[in-house]
């Protein structure tokens, strides 16, 4: 005879949970508690949750199961970034890094098992795209991270920046979000919370009317649409006029500004014409840019930029006025870095 399979809680929200515990015969604020313990105490086995009456612990093991993302295996950098290798239920297997900095710690998440949008210059682009994360799957990624003792900070920065395209699926990344940013759960605040798009203009749209808006990282790589469309097929629906537009009508306090993401390619897109053109494209806009030299990749087929080139181009931002960084690759030596991430063991 078969055990019928336990229901996962792990990314339900305190009104659903609420609301289960009510057809199970109990007062709603039990749910309240159980959404406290998992997402505010991380604690992850429902003996453990001392609010709850003994009868009431053993009815919930029985019927449900608090279950993460597994461990299976994880690399550490020399630079102290930390990629885990986790495996979900089916047996699917995704990758999320752990990067340590001085005042802050960040946890680079994935929204899907590969990826549909094939920018060329990405090792994730290979895999196609398996299948989508459940927002129990994508919000299991720090909780697991917090709960472990991965993340030793209280407080740390999320960024969905890992394996797939966030906006491609849409509703179980926003419910993560929710989830993520609640006062009364794991409280990461919606500003440490970084959505990372290729350019689906239709899901920036509606990422824009949502109740809560996390950062948004918008993955430009070229400043002529040819160029880009050679990179990142998107851009043959989706061109960068377009793209720009939805960013120009997102809302943005005075304090807040999109990030747009340039992975400089060498002989590609890092030429001194690409950043003068780039830094017209964006005027007006309340830009901050990274600028990351491509992370070197065997099977990609192209140059890692000179770094003369790349700091020109850095140079030539600065000098337009925008607030330009060089983002320090991180894990590289575990192919840990962006756009490697591509189930390597």
């Amino acid at each position: 005879m078969t055990t019928p399979k336990r229901t996962n809680l792990i990314g339900l929200s305190e009104a659903e949970l609420m609301e289960l515990v009510q057809e199970m015969g109990e007062p709603g604020y039990r749910g309240r508690q159980i959404y406290h313990s998992i997402y505010a105490r991380k604690i992850l086995e429902f003996s453990r949750m001392s609010d709850l009456s003994a009868s009431l612990q053993r009815e919930l093991a029985g019927k449900f199961c608090l279950a993460l993302p597994s461990l299976c295996s994880q690399r550490r950098s020399a630079d102290g970034a930390v990629k885990m290798l986790l495996s979900l239920e089916d047996g699917q297997k995704i990758e999320c890094v752990y990067i340590p900095e001085a005042r802050r710690d960040t946890l680079c998440i994935s929204s899907q098992v590969g990826c549909a949008v094939g920018c060329t210059f990405c090792a994730t682009g290979t895999m196609g795209l398996r299948r989508n994360l459940t927002a129990a799957e994508i919000v299991g990624q720090p909780l697991f991270a917090a709960a472990s003792g991965m993340v030793p900070r209280p407080a740390f920065n999320i960024v969905m920046m890992g394996m797939g395209e966030p906006l491609h699926n849409f509703d179980a990344v926003m419910k993560a979000v929710r989830l993520l940013s609640d006062p009364a759960g794991m409280a990461i605040s919606h500003r440490k919370i970084t959505v990372s798009t290729s350019g689906v203009v239709s899901g920036v749209r509606k990422l824009a009317r949502q109740p809560v808006v996390p950062n948004l990282a918008v993955s430009l790589n070229a400043s002529d649409d040819r160029t880009r469309s050679e990179l990142m097929p998107l851009n043959r629906k989706w061109k960068i006029e377009a793209l720009l537009d939805a960013c120009r009508e997102f809302p943005l306090d005075s304090r807040r500004r999109i990030t747009f993401e340039y992975v400089l390619l060498g002989g590609v897109n890092d030429s001194p014409e690409d950043a003068r053109r780039l830094a017209r494209l964006l005027r007006g806009l309340p830009a901050k840019i990274n600028l990351i030299a491509w992370n070197f990749n065997p099977d990609l087929g192209f140059v890692v930029p000179e770094p003369g080139r790349v700091q020109r181009f850095k140079e030539i931002l600065q000098e337009k006025g925008f607030s330009t960084f060089l983002r320090k690759p991180r894990g590289a030596d575990i192919y840990a870095a962006c756009g490697q991430l591509a189930l390597q063991r």
